[in-house]
């Protein structure tokens, strides 16, 4: 793993810097990006700092919306990607158009595609690790790349109830807070949904199928059913969570449908971990929460049979 200081040297070097980020982008992956582009336009007033993914980041424009990225802008261009574990997770494959390349994670480090990389698993949020390497640089900081970081260590924490919050998340939110940031507004902003979404969280319990332990629960939701409220697949991230408020439950899957007929792979858990599941599967993440994919319902069902597998074990071993 590299330093800040020689990633920063890097970033010294070119005229043009395009980030990118992982499809089907979360808070963090959104936050991340932006924060650490927005501070460095103010850094480097003179270098062209783009943002590029998928357009449709569903309800999350409001952390940062994506800049126009030609082909040819990447000609002798610096890339970074931040909150992305592995090269299929890379929202638009033309990172490979740039002259260098650079990771910036918070992910188990399963494939080091970066000659140069800055990977901490032990970050609750990648926009904990660019709120550092601002920091450690002396970079600009101010609301608007404030608001776009805390909206990711927020969105990666569940507001600071999973595991991987630390000591230190605190201190940098706390830094953060100094800006003068409304965090009540930003929670509202994250955690609110539209009517459809709604209707799309309820659909989910109603559908939701359980193993014969009752411990392990599956909800599948298909395209015509998206449509059918109005909402597209990005939209559906809010049905995510919903499970995991039932009690019994320690570990589910939420599988949407996507426009080609294959499916996005929601992995939660209270417990069991499930990120090498998710490996297996064109995916990964973290010990407690993954995504991966699917190409048909014999898939679907090989993904839920080894969730039953794995949580099972754990039960076992915590009994």
């Amino acid at each position: 793993m590299n330093t800040f200081d020689e990633i920063f040297d890097k970033i010294k070097q070119y005229p043009t810097i395009i980030l990118h980020r992982h499809t089907n982008p979360d808070p963090d992956a959104i936050g991340s990006q932006a924060g650490l582009a927005k501070s460095l336009r103010l850094a480097f007033p003179d270098k062209k700092i783009l943002c590029t993914g998928e357009n449709d980041v569903g309800d999350l424009s409001w952390i940062n919306q994506m800049d126009e990225v030609k082909d040819e802008d990447y000609q002798g261009a610096l890339v970074i990607t931040t909150d992305t574990a592995n090269t299929p997770r890379i929202s638009d494959q033309r990172y490979k158009l740039g002259d260098f390349l650079i990771k910036i994670d918070h992910h188990p480090d399963i494939d080091p595609y970066a000659p140069m990389s800055y990977v901490d698993p032990k970050a609750a949020a990648a926009s904990e690790i660019i709120a550092d390497f601002i920091q450690a640089e002396d970079l600009p900081m101010n609301q608007e790349i404030a608001l776009a970081l805390y909206a990711g260590i927020i969105g990666d924490t569940g507001r600071f109830m999973y595991d991987a919050t630390s000591a230190h998340t605190f201190e940098v939110v706390s830094n953060l807070l100094k800006t003068g940031i409304d965090i009540a507004k930003i929670a509202r902003k994250e955690s609110e949904v539209t009517f459809a979404q709604a209707k799309l969280q309820s659909l989910a319990i109603e559908k939701m199928q359980l193993d014969e332990s009752g411990s392990v629960a599956i909800t599948v939701i298909s395209q015509d059913e998206l449509k059918s409220l109005g909402l597209t697949q990005p939209a559906a991230h809010v049905a995510v969570s919903s499970p995991g408020r039932i009690k019994g439950i320690i570990a589910w899957l939420v599988i949407v449908e996507k426009e080609d007929g294959t499916y996005r792979v929601h992995y939660r858990s209270k417990g069991p971990h499930i990120h090498k599941l998710a490996e297996a599967h064109d995916g990964g993440g973290h010990e407690l929460a993954s995504g991966a994919s699917a190409k048909d319902q014999a898939e679907i069902d090989q993904i839920f049979a080894e969730l039953v597998q794995v949580t099972k074990e754990y039960k076992e071993d915590h009994e």
